[in-house]
């Protein structure tokens, strides 16, 4: 009898749900809320660099390729450098995310901890460095300012998609935009997931919305809006996280 239930125990355990299933249940889930979240601070992040760091994205690295494309073939005098540099630096962010993923697999807290830390840490850093400089389009300086901000995505989305939240990448929305479509009630769908895609979708658009409003202000202002929100993104969802395990 003691042999069955501690097999019982144990298909239990097995049969738990994960943080990324408990996350894809409700939009309510502490998890769930910190990546819309940070869905909305990629909206503010990428309205800073397109419309004030000169046309590129240091998140939406498929629109950069595509903006790099662009620039190659002369058209809509688009920069080459800037989406060289976002590109790399995303791919060293993501790099090291993987690093960081590998290193501290199986202790979420503080995998998340500490990818939120260098997130926080290079937005920050690049909002003051944007407050004391001149940025001027072309130049070094806005481009150690993309540099950083792709950095900064670039650990982030390689951290995002190690806790495997389906349609909250935080980052890109094409995915998201087709399942919401192709799974809806009127495609033939069940619909189930509709609010977290909906409101990721919102969530980034009002971070656009909000973004390009602040660098009306200044460079400087928007991104330490971005670095504030998510450090308190952060800091409201360790705890919970912590209380969940």
């Amino acid at each position: 009898m003691h042999g069955a239930f501690v097999s019982v125990g144990a298909m239990s355990t097995l049969q738990a749900p994960t943080r990324a299933e408990r996350a894809a249940q409700s939009i309510l889930d502490p998890l769930t809320r910190t990546l819309l979240a940070l869905t909305f601070t990629t909206g503010i992040v990428d309205g800073v660099s397109y419309l004030g760091l000169g046309r590129v994205f240091t998140a939406n690295m498929t629109g950069n390729v595509v903006l790099l494309g662009f620039g190659i073939a002369g058209s809509g005098g688009l920069p080459v450098l800037a989406p060289i540099v976002s590109l790399a630096a995303f791919l060293c962010g993501a790099g090291l995310g993987g690093r960081l993923a590998a290193r501290l697999a199986g202790r979420h807290n503080r995998h998340v901890a500490a990818a939120l830390a260098i997130e926080v840490v290079l937005i920050g850093a690049a909002a003051i460095f944007a407050a004391l400089v001149t940025v001027r389009v072309g130049g070094a300086s806005a481009v150690a300012v993309i540099a950083a901000l792709a950095l900064a995505m670039g650990t982030r989305t390689a951290t995002v998609r190690r806790i495997g939240v389906p349609d909250l990448s935080t980052v890109v929305l094409t995915l998201t935009l087709t399942a919401l479509a192709a799974e809806s009630r009127p495609a033939g769908g069940s619909g189930k997931g509709t609010t977290r895609r909906s409101t990721a979708v919102i969530s980034m658009l009002a971070g656009a919305v909000t973004g390009a409003l602040l660098v009306r202000t200044s460079v400087a202002l928007a991104l330490a809006v971005a670095a504030v929100f998510a450090l308190l993104a952060g800091l409201a969802y360790l705890p919970a996280a912590r209380a969940m395990r």
